[in-house]
């Protein structure tokens, strides 16, 4: 990233594009958000909503990364690597279930589909910031907790996928389908402690 790029990418005109961005896109999905409706709902002009991103893909890119990586950050401040490991991963599926069904999540997931054959490069870039950081993030911390004692896992980044999905339960299919478009703390929690169950039951020592 050179320098110039890096600038451009600070400040408070870059976060009101950002923000800006994220209210249109999940309002008007990718097609229908305007270049003009962005820079409107942020409060700049177009000519510096261009500075800093001359393509509505990138734009989206960004918003989508943006928050992907806010969320995992949220995460990763939960978490205390000294609790139990049943603790942590409690803790860290709690926030994956309630994210997946959250309105961001289920819109990104939604234009990425929509938009994969025309631009692919949308679906790899929510996948590298979501799922695929998120995944690493985690293998990252069972290794911590086999190195301690308290998982016995072989393949750490097939146990984090796992993991993941055990995430989705019930959730994810009935967001993504409509049938259901809000979930209760209940319901969240109750699919992350069945989560948990079920992994520490596999990887347990």
């Amino acid at each position: 990233m050179s320098e110039a790029t890096a600038i451009l990418r600070t400040g408070r005109k870059f976060d009101q594009v950002l923000q800006g961005a994220r209210s249109v896109f999940m309002a008007d999905g990718f097609e229908g958000a305007s270049v003009d409706d962005i820079a409107r709902a942020a409060g700049v002009s177009k000519a510096t909503l261009y500075s800093y991103f001359p393509d509505k893909r990138l734009l989206f890119m960004e918003v989508a990364q943006n928050e992907c990586c806010r969320m995992a950050e949220n995460v990763v401040s939960m978490v205390d690597d000294t609790k139990p490991a049943r603790e942590v991963l409690t803790i860290a599926a709690t926030q994956l279930a309630a994210f997946l069904v959250s309105d961001f999540a289920q819109q990104v997931f939604r234009i990425c589909v929509a938009e994969q054959d025309r631009f692919p490069e949308l679906g790899r870039a929510f996948y590298e910031a979501g799922p695929q950081n998120g995944t690493r993030q985690l293998a990252e911390y069972l290794q911590k907790a086999v190195n301690k004692g308290e998982l016995v896992i072989e393949d750490l980044q097939f146990a984090a996928e796992q993991f993941s999905e055990l995430c989705k339960v019930r959730l994810w299919p009935r967001s993504t389908f409509g049938i259901q478009s809000s979930f209760s703390e209940a319901e969240i929690e109750e699919v992350a402690l069945q989560a948990v169950d079920m992994f520490m039951a596999r990887y347990g020592a």
